[in-house]
């Protein structure tokens, strides 16, 4: 009997491979923002509210699979809560959260005029990431910006789940997150604050998904605190971005254009040129909408024929290629117009 107690022991001994699988698992968790910092505050004037139809809206959502060599990185995701992305990011050994901040704002002022420094809604972006006060159109205190609800879920985390090992992204201070740990993203909405958010402060890597726009803006050709080539974007070719010409005046001003030429993914295989810059043009059945969201893994993604997802490559080598190997830098896309202007104001009916 004592032999057959020691088995276990033995086979991890000569089999170490076996603690990946056996020991750990995947946990998911929730928690709303809320109950965990009571200095949080709603902000109705800008749709940014605490419940919504009856139902709490400051739900929070976090994943780590411990049966997965932990990379040491955590992922802020910047839109609504992803399950696919998150079980993809979790098995490249990431930590994963979702947090609730004051993004609300951009269905009052996203489509207004950029403003007489061109950087309107770069400014709120801004004070929405940083609870800082960047923008005289919002009022965003520090506990409702994306930084400190960050900060705050992740010391939750390191209390309600120890086997994560959360407290390895708090700053040595203690006094908020370790950015040079974070991978930052986005789709959409999300992946324009995601960048400029890194234009501010230095994090490890910005994955930009459907995006980023601000296409009117300026704030993307700033100096910025997070490498050029650690930006990685991925977008549809019938993405309303890219008929517009959002998506390539953004990357370019970003200065992506010096890590490699705009690569479909259809057509290249992995690593892409060691790009930054990929898109795709699979199969939407014309839907624009659908073209927009396809490039997140759901609903709306492209499958090959066995019903596997066309882009897992892709989803890891956005999340996990060195970010210093890069491709050639190649010149400006002489068709993409980089000096967009909004529309002029429709006069007054009399």
């Amino acid at each position: 009997m004592k032999a057959l107690h020691r088995l276990p022991l033995l086979l991890l001994a000569l089999f170490p491979s076996l603690t990946m699988a056996e020991d750990g698992k995947r946990f998911e968790l929730t928690a709303r923002a809320s109950e965990i910092d009571p200095r949080a505050k709603p902000h109705p004037e800008i749709d940014f509210v605490f419940e919504s139809k009856g139902k709490p809206a400051d739900v929070q959502h976090a994943s780590v699979d411990t049966r997965v060599k932990a990379k040491g990185k955590l992922v802020i995701w910047l839109m609504g809560h992803s399950a696919g992305l998150f079980e993809r990011v979790n098995r490249f050994g990431l930590h994963a959260i979702r947090v609730h901040y004051a993004n609300g704002w951009f269905g009052k002022f996203g489509n207004q005029s950029p403003g007489a420094d061109g950087q309107q809604n770069g400014h709120i972006r801004l004070e929405a990431a940083t609870g800082e006060d960047f923008s005289p159109l919002v009022e965003i205190p520090k506990p409702d910006g994306m930084m400190e609800r960050s900060f705050q879920f992740v010391k939750w985390l390191s209390k309600n789940n120890p086997e994560g090992k959360w407290e390895q992204f708090i700053a040595a201070d203690g006094k908020g997150i370790d950015w040079s740990k974070v991978i930052i993203s986005g789709s959409s909405h999300g992946s324009t604050t995601a960048a400029r958010f890194a234009k501010h402060q230095a994090v490890d890597r910005v994955v930009m998904f459907c995006g980023p726009r601000d296409q009117y803006e300026t704030w993307q050709s700033l100096p910025s605190a997070t490498p050029a080539n650690r930006f990685f974007g991925f977008s549809h070719v019938l993405d309303g971005g890219w008929s517009g010409d959002h998506y390539c005046r953004s990357w370019e001003l970003l200065g992506l254009h010096a890590f490699g030429p705009i690569v479909n993914v259809d057509q290249v295989k992995p690593p892409y040129q060691n790009t930054r810059r990929l898109i795709t043009d699979a199969d939407v059945k014309g839907d624009d909408k659908r073209a927009h969201s396809c490039v997140v893994p759901g609903g709306a993604s492209p499958k090959a024929a066995d019903g596997s997802y066309l882009h897992e490559a892709v989803w890891e080598y956005l999340f996990t290629q060195p970010v210093d190997q890069t491709g050639p830098a190649v010149p400006q896309d002489a068709d993409c117009d980089k000096n967009l202007a909004p529309a002029p104001p429709k006069p007054k009916k009399k």
